[in-house]
């Protein structure tokens, strides 16, 4: 099982058929990640992640994202079809917004699951623009209120799903890791060479 430790250096299955893709629900906020393996559709819910969605919807807004990469693609051991990639900023600190209150999955409700998208962080409240997309279920990221005394059980901010492009989310997940990590932790899970997030759009 993946520790939350790999991932300090950083609900909902999609239910479409085919091309045809479900309503929004109410309240929800797409946005369309244009990458150079196609096109990934995210719903994101303000009304349960009000925070970490407002911060995500700017930096698309502002373009911030348009450039970026999806740089990291962590493999379960054993079930190597499954984990999670990573995207963002890399704190490329010239397109960097403050960091974000971190909004738990106990307070939301949300849930890693397979399609979840959620914010990559350091401590709590430290996130800011990388973020990444689970591969099958991954409970181990969300908040563990009853966890051991002393541990950071917070888990990660869950903020919506992928409604389309699962499929090239797991195409990305299989590509070759091979790149430098800069941080220790990630070595062996850096994707080379990286898939460049061409834009991202808010629908609507």
């Amino acid at each position: 099982m993946q520790t939350r430790r790999t991932l300090f250096a950083l609900a909902a299955i999609s239910v479409f058929s085919g091309t045809a893709v479900a309503q929004p629900a109410p309240g929800a906020v797409r946005v369309d990640l244009n990458t150079s393996q196609g096109k990934i559709v995210l719903e994101l819910y303000p009304d349960k992640a009000p925070i970490t969605v407002a911060n995500f919807l700017k930096y698309a807004k502002t373009k911030r994202l348009d450039g970026t990469s999806f740089y990291r693609a962590m493999r379960t051991k054993g079930a190597e079809t499954t984990g999670l990639i990573q995207g963002g900023l890399q704190n490329d600190p010239a397109r960097l917004l403050p960091p974000i209150a971190h909004e738990s999955t106990a307070a939301t409700g949300l849930k890693h699951l397979d399609g979840t998208i959620s914010m990559s962080r350091n401590g709590p409240g430290t996130a800011t623009a990388d973020f990444f997309i689970c591969v099958g279920d991954s409970p181990y990221l969300d908040a563990n209120p009853g966890g051991p005394a002393g541990a950071d059980n917070l888990g990660y901010a869950a903020f919506g799903r992928v409604v389309e492009g699962m499929e090239v989310v797991r195409a990305i997940l299989a590509l070759p890791t091979t790149g430098k990590a800069r941080n220790p932790v990630m070595q062996g899970q850096i994707i080379d060479p990286p898939v460049p997030i061409v834009t991202a759009r808010v629908e609507g």
